[in-house]
């Protein structure tokens, strides 16, 4: 082979490997950028991940405390979760019907606040029958969630009431300390992605915590939900 042809061939297999070597670049970068969005929960972008927290409130609804509570968190644009207890709702219809129309969710809290496991089966039953029915009469929406008081929950009940029951991941204790400053402090403290809070709103030192939490934690990136949107995550 001539000079010529030897320098044409070599000029042509560098060429070739060139080629080569930017294909296996782009595939290695390709691959990269593959296991990284794998590794982000489904559905979310290459943005930071979304902080959930619910807040939830039970023994309501209350007339002074719960209207105030349903003003400030319509103010902060946050929807939250309450369990009524059934024998409060009569001459408050209009508060419970504004958590309705602003978004809230609602649940049974038993109708006299009573701990199920202590009653018979048809007790426990009666007692969360009346409450759903005294629920739905003004809102016109099924009830599907409960938080049984004291946590305390009768399996059998499974059986007969087709409702989720809730439980909670941040318990202050608000209504055992009743101070404000301390309700927000042990709610910042344990706080967490996922987590379930637990409040009273028919203490005013509740309200006045659960809007000092909404603030802080707004400004920490968390976004507030119903408690359905976590138990379905």
């Amino acid at each position: 082979m001539s000079k010529r042809g030897v320098t044409i061939f070599l000029t042509i297999l560098l060429a070739v490997c060139l080629v080569g070597m930017e294909r296996m670049k782009t595939g290695q970068e390709r691959e990269a950028l593959t296991a990284e969005a794998g590794q982000r929960p489904e559905g979310e972008s290459a943005g930071k991940e979304e902080k959930l927290v619910a807040l939830t409130f039970d023994d309501g609804p209350h007339e002074g405390s719960t209207e105030r509570l349903l003003t400030g968190l319509k103010e902060r644009e946050v929807k939250a979760t309450f369990f009524l207890i059934g024998g409060s709702i009569e001459g408050r219809e209009e508060l419970v019907k504004k958590m309705a129309e602003d978004g809230h969710l609602i649940g049974s809290h038993t109708f006299h606040h009573v701990q199920l496991t202590n009653l018979s089966l048809e007790e426990a039953c009666r007692e969360i029958t009346m409450t759903n029915e005294a629920i739905t009469a003004v809102t016109g929406q099924p009830v599907e969630y409960i938080r049984p008081p004291y946590g305390s929950w009768n399996s059998r009940l499974e059986c007969t009431i087709d409702l989720h029951e809730v439980g909670w991941t941040v318990d202050p204790r608000d209504w055992d300390v009743k101070n404000t400053e301390t309700i927000v402090k042990q709610v910042l403290k344990n706080v967490r992605d996922g987590s379930i809070i637990l409040l009273h709103d028919v203490y005013d030192t509740s309200v006045e915590a659960a809007f000092q939490i909404i603030d802080e934690l707004q400004a920490q990136g968390y976004t507030f939900v119903t408690v359905d949107r976590l138990l379905i995550d």
